[in-house]
């Protein structure tokens, strides 16, 4: 099995993460309406609510991050290092796009 790039992990990691967010926050939201919880209310709680885990599935789960950090660090190699990290930036850039759309189309901020 081949090792995918580094660029291409970098941007699906991002979009990993903004399609979790979206579709957990929708598919939650027809799960309110179905059993008689106000819809948007729920899409935008389980839009802030599933931040973490669209980040923990964009990564590749934690024992991948984990490894890298531990060979980063025992075996000298901070390019790898510093790779996982932006790899994590762009899944939090992800996860706080999609909570961001959800935001505009909720407009469960405004009060």
């Amino acid at each position: 099995m081949k090792e995918i790039g580094f660029f291409p992990t970098f941007i699906e990691s991002y979009f990993i993460a903004l399609g979790v967010i979206l579709g957990g926050a929708l598919i939650g939201g027809i799960a309110a309406f179905l059993t008689g919880q106000p819809p948007l209310t729920a899409v935008y709680r389980l839009s802030t609510d599933l931040r973490i885990w669209a980040i923990v599935a964009a990564i590749g789960g934690t024992f991948d991050a984990v490894y890298t950090f531990e060979r980063g660090l025992f075996n000298a190699e901070t390019r790898d290092i510093f790779k996982q990290l932006l790899i994590i930036l762009s899944a939090l850039g992800g996860a706080q796009t999609g909570t961001l759309i959800i935001n505009w189309l909720t407009q469960e901020y405004i009060s």
